[in-house]
Formats: structure tokens, sequence, C-alpha cells
């Protein structure tokens, strides 16, 4: 979401096999297949995870934070040439416009970067980047100056590992108009977050908590995994897409260790299991003993694309090249018919994908965000890059 806008130029171009382009071309008309058919049957309309393969119900949301990601992915389609998605793609931006001023979420980055961000980049847009400053700038006002934080959406104590997929429009717009105090709020969020919430072994917790009268750190604790002490999957990717994109943006050689760290992490936990099974796509969580469920395909997609921007930019070549490997056989096994959805009856592109196995929503569906995640590292893929 903040490649391009990256301050670390070296970069290596690191090559995919015919057949992993070839499946990704591929996956990447049936996504278009699909968002053309919700923007078609239900205009206007942000869903978050389908039901039994449906987009369209009324079950809970729990927060409002994917509205970016539908507009984002047709965007991402004009990009690649897949259809006339430009005037779409304006439109569904137009609808997320105010959300520039929301100071209520933790999850701008999410709703402008896909969508604004993005068009800044293709139409050469001021106001478009203009929307994405401002975005920046209100995040900005969540931060929690005691414990050098931003809170999260749940409770003003509370900090989430997912704000360091959004903490990077809060860095871009410092960069953007000179202003060193918000890139300071970024980096000092990112430290709190690499101190309490990032382990020693790469792995992360969800949510940490802290005394708003000290600022001192309290505890993990976890909202979506199995437990406190456990490592939640979506969170690793989280963790690893963002401290690489902070990398990117900065320069900070913190944010790339950190990002190897979590990366290391992934690697030791995913991929060919002694049995000859395929488990590069993980479960909701890393510990949990037994999962009722076998994957979380939205993690995978994340982390593949975490993954392919950290082997670009990572010193060691033969270290790039393990995690490119890695990342391009997740990107392979999620084109395999298990996950990519063909079938008229499911509206989703990518399936498998858990929201919040806790409350019991969205579990074993698709969901927004790995709809948004698959297609972004489906492009990296036939774009190299």
């Amino acid at each position: 979401m903040y490649w391009n806008s990256r301050r670390v130029t070296e970069r290596r171009t690191l090559l995919f096999a015919p057949e992993t382009t070839t499946a990704a071309a591929a996956a990447l008309e049936v996504a278009a297949g699909k968002v053309d058919r919700l923007a078609t049957q239900h205009p206007d309309y942000f869903p978050l995870y389908t039901d039994q393969g449906r987009w369209k119900h009324g079950k809970e949301a729990w927060t409002n934070w994917c509205e970016g990601f539908l507009g984002g992915q047709m965007w991402i389609f004009h990009e690649l040439g897949l259809g006339d998605w430009q005037a779409r793609a304006e439109h569904y931006s137009r609808l997320v416009e105010d959300r520039q001023y929301d100071d209520q979420v933790h999850d701008l980055g999410f709703v402008l970067c896909p969508t604004w961000k993005k068009r800044s980049e293709l139409t050469d847009d001021d106001t478009a980047r203009q929307v994405v400053i401002q975005g920046g700038q209100t995040m900005a006002t969540r931060f929690n100056k005691r414990g050098r934080y931003l809170r999260s959406f749940l409770a003003p104590d509370s900090i989430f590992i997912d704000i360091m997929m959004n903490v990077g429009i809060i860095a871009l717009a410092g960069l953007e108009t000179g202003d060193d105090k918000l890139v300071d709020v970024a980096e000092m969020h990112c430290e709190t977050t690499r101190k309490y919430l990032v382990r020693g072994d790469g792995s992360v917790s969800h949510e940490g908590v802290f005394d708003l009268d000290t600022g001192e750190f309290l505890r993990q604790t976890t909202q979506q995994g199995w437990r406190d002490d456990s490592s939640w999957a979506r969170g690793l990717a989280w963790s690893l897409y963002g401290f690489t994109s902070m990398y990117a943006l900065t320069g900070n050689p913190h944010w790339l260790a950190t990002a190897q760290l979590n990366a290391d992490y992934w690697l030791e936990h995913t991929g060919p299991s002694a049995d000859g099974g395929a488990d590069l796509v993980p479960p909701n969580d890393f510990d949990e003993p037994d999962p009722v469920r076998r994957w979380e395909s939205s993690a995978a997609a994340c982390a593949a694309g975490g993954l392919i921007m950290l082997a670009s930019i990572v010193g060691d070549d033969e270290v790039g090249q393990r995690y490119h490997s890695h990342a391009e056989a997740t990107v392979a096994r999620l084109c395999e018919p298990e996950f990519v959805a063909n079938e008229e009856g499911w509206e989703g592109v990518l399936k498998h994908g858990s929201y919040h196995e806790a409350k019991q929503l969205g579990v074993d569906e698709s969901v927004m965000w790995g709809e948004y995640f698959f297609v972004e590292t489906l492009a990296r893929v036939v774009q190299r890059k």
C-alpha cells in the first residue's frame, strides 16, 4: 500500500517461474469478474466477509475498516489493463473520501491508501494526494504521548498489531509535507510495537494494554488469536508487511530487522509438513493445537506480498531469495482450485479466510482484505515488483 512512496530505492527484481505468473494472471481475471459482479449486483455496497459464499448479509461488522479494499482492487485492475475500471475506481474512492477526517478508527491506511493513494500514483492527482495527507494527519491524533502509541479503535489503553498496516499513512503524510513531528509519531509507534508486541522469536501478540495514567505497558492479550501468549497468523502477516513498508518509507534499519524476524518465524512455521501435506497457508493461530479449520488464507495472501517486498530490499541475496521462493510457493498454493473460487455460487475469489473466529464472524469464508491483498500480491507477481 505504501510501496510506491518508498525512500529505500535499492532493490532487486526477482523473477517468478512462468507457471506462477500464468496462474497469477488467471486468478486476477477471476477476481476482476467477481468484483464486476459484486459492483453490478450491489452497487455502492462495501462488504466485509461472505456468509456461505455470499457478500450481501446483515451480520455483525465489529468495526468500520474495509471500505477501501473494493475500490483498491478496481485501481489495480485498471493499472493492469484488465478492462474499463478507472471510472468505477474513482467512484468507489469518492465514496470513502470523507473518511480522511475519521478519527474513530485506527485503519485509515486500509481505507485511503488502496483508493486515494493509488489514485494519486496512477493519475498524478494532487487532490488525491491531499486526501491521503489529511488522513495521515487525522490518524496521528490518536497518538498517546505517555505510552508512545496509536490507540486502537477498541479502547484508549489498547494497541493492536493491525496498526502496523496503517501507521505508514502518518509517515507518508509527514514525508510529503516535511512535517517531522508526524514522522516521529509513526516512528515512536513502531518502536513501541517492536518493544512490546513483537516477541524474541519473531511471533507477535495481537494486542497490548497500557496504563493510561503512566503510559506503562501492562500486558499482552488478544482479541482474535487462540490465547494471549499465542501467535495469531494474520497478526504476524500484518507485522511483517507493516515493518517492511515502514523500512521502505523511512530507511530505519530497526524496521528491516523486525520484518526479517517476523519473516523467519513465518517461514519456520509454514511450508511442506513432515507428512507431505501442504501447509503454506496457516491456520488462524500458529499455536492452537488441532485447529478446527486448517486455513486462514487472508494471512497467507498478505504475508506473501510482504515477503516479495522484503526479498527485494534485504541486503543478503541468499536470504532474499529464500523469502522470494517461499512467497512464490505461497502464491502458487493460493492459486490452486482449493482456494480460487471459480464456481458461480461463491461470490468471493479467495476461499478459506476468516475474520473473527472467537466471535464466529466470517469463518472459512471470503474476506474483503483477503481479496485485496491476494489481488495486490498477484499484481506484484505479474508486474515483477
